[in-house]
C-alpha cells in the first residue's frame, strides 16, 4: 500500500545505538509516509509496548489519527496492548513480512539518514544529550531540508514552520 494523503499511513520502527560508555539505547521513530515528515524520534534506554502507546497517544493528539500504522513484527508493536488500542481508536495495523525491512521502506530510509547524519557523527554521553541533538536535527530535517520526493520542499507545510514545538519530548522536534 502506497500513501495517498497526509495521515494515511504512518510508519513506526526502532533504531538501536550505544552511548559513549557502551550502554545500549533505543530510538522510536514515527514517520508520515505521504508527507515524509518525521513525527517523532523518542530516545530512551529501554522501551516497551506501553511506552510506544504513550508516544502514539501524544502523536494522535497533536497530528490527528492515521488510517494505518505500518511496523515490523517486534514485540512492542504486536503485543495485545497496542493491538487492542489500535482497534479501539480505529487504526488499522499493517505488519511487514518478517525479515523484509524493505516493507517499511520510508521509515528504513529515514532511519538510515538519522544514523548517518546524527548517530554516526557523534558519541552521546546520555539519552538526554542524544534527544537534544536529534531534536535540533529533526527540526532541520522537517522544516528546512529539501526532499527530492517532495519536489525539493521540506516535509512540514509552510503554515507549520512558525508553529511552536514541544521541546524535550522528541515529539515534533
Amino acid at each position: 500500500m502506497r500513501p495517498t494523503h497526509p495521515n494515511h499511513v504512518w510508519a513506526i520502527n526502532f533504531v538501536h545505538d550505544k552511548l559513549g560508555n557502551g550502554r545500549s539505547y533505543k530510538l522510536l521513530t514515527v514517520l508520515d509516509e505521504y508527507t515524509r515528515e518525521a513525527l517523532c524520534v523518542m530516545v530512551r534506554l529501554k522501551m516497551n509496548a506501553s511506552d510506544v502507546l504513550d508516544v502514539m497517544h501524544r502523536l494522535l493528539m497533536k497530528h490527528g489519527k492515521p488510517e494505518f500504522i505500518r511496523s515490523d513484527n517486534g514485540p512492542e508493536f504486536i503485543a495485545p496492548q497496542p493491538q487492542d488500542w489500535l482497534r479501539r481508536v480505529d487504526i488499522q495495523p499493517m505488519q511487514i513480512y518478517p525479515g523484509s525491512p524493505w516493507g517499511n521502506e520510508y521509515n528504513e530510509r529515514f532511519n538510515g539518514t538519522l544514523r548517518r547524519e546524527v548517530l554516526n557523527a557523534d558519541w552521546f554521553h546520555s539519552t538526554k544529550q542524544a534527544q537534544i541533538a536529534i531534536n535540533i536535527w529533526l527540526r532541520q530535517y522537517n522544516q528546512i531540508r529539501p526532499h527530492h520526493a517532495l519536489g525539493m520542499h521540506p516535509p512540514a507545510p509552510k503554515i507549520l514552520l512558525d508553529k511552536p514545538q514541544i521541546s524535550g519530548t522528541g515529539i515534533g522536534g
